[in-house]
């Protein structure tokens, strides 16, 4: 019976107990299901920016072949596709009508360095041949080889990225093309500060010119004090003659010492 009073007594003291544990663990539990139940919520209310960079080397090769290409448009992909492997899309107007020519390069991708080498050597290509000014296809054809007509003829290009694909060096490039590839590599980077100089001159157009005005005379600055004449040197005095020196009196003869008296004898 009285086993049976001390228990009844333990599971009284018991329930307060499990009482006050209940709402905590509700508490708990409902944190961890908002916690879960959120996530999904900021996935997807979260976005992801993306931005494209145009890096200062690609932006300089661009400048620098833009004529070469026939625009700036051009010129960017270019650079873009050398650089990428990508497929070239390059576009030319002559009065109305626009033409558009698409190519894949020959090469996989290019560092900057060898973009600049292929397009000069393109270029220097098709300069020899008297084109300064050519269309997409002649430029597809200096890079990827195919035939350019002049008014000398037809001429079939190897196509420098043709060559590159092959294996072969950017010298032996140069050297069966019949340039110096330093000659080519130095007349790259000239017309890369002749570019630079003609756009800096060009942004220049339509500012306003300011003009300074020389001070004159009269704004209160003093005049230029006139240089004192220069005061002529007297004439060298000249040296007095040399006086000569009186000649050496002689010195009289010696006086015989005379003969010493011998003594008489005792």
């Amino acid at each position: 019976m009285v086993f049976m009073m001390n228990q009844q007594c333990r599971k009284t003291k018991e329930l307060p107990a499990m009482g006050m544990k209940q709402p905590m663990l509700a508490i708990v539990t409902a944190s961890i299901l908002l916690a879960f139940a959120g996530t999904p919520v900021l996935a997807q209310v979260a976005t992801t920016t993306t931005t494209t960079a145009t890096s200062k080397p690609a932006t300089d090769l661009a400048t620098t072949y833009s004529t070469f290409a026939g625009s700036d448009a051009n010129a960017t992909a270019l650079v873009d596709g050398l650089r990428t492997g990508k497929s070239i899309t390059l576009t030319s107007t002559s009065g109305t009508t626009t033409g558009s020519t698409t190519f894949t390069p020959a090469t996989s991708q290019l560092g900057y360095g060898n973009v600049n080498i292929a397009l000069a050597l393109a270029k220097a290509e098709l300069t020899k041949l008297g084109i300064t000014d050519p269309t997409p296809a002649q430029l597809e054809a200096a890079l990827n080889g195919g035939t350019v007509t002049t008014s000398t003829g037809t001429t079939t290009l190897p196509g420098v990225l043709q060559m590159r694909s092959e294996g072969q060096g950017w010298g032996v490039i140069a050297k069966k093309l019949g340039f110096n590839l330093g000659a080519v590599i130095s007349a790259s980077k000239t017309d890369k500060s002749a570019t630079a100089t003609e756009r800096r001159a060009d942004a220049g157009k339509g500012k306003p010119e300011v003009r300074v005005e020389k001070a004159n005379s009269n704004s209160g600055r003093p005049e230029k004090v006139e240089r004192l004449a220069k005061v002529e040197r007297p004439e060298k005095i000249e040296r007095p003659e040399k006086v000569e020196r009186p000649e050496r009196v002689e010195r009289p003869e010696r006086v015989e010492r005379p003969e010493r008296i011998e003594s008489p004898k005792r």
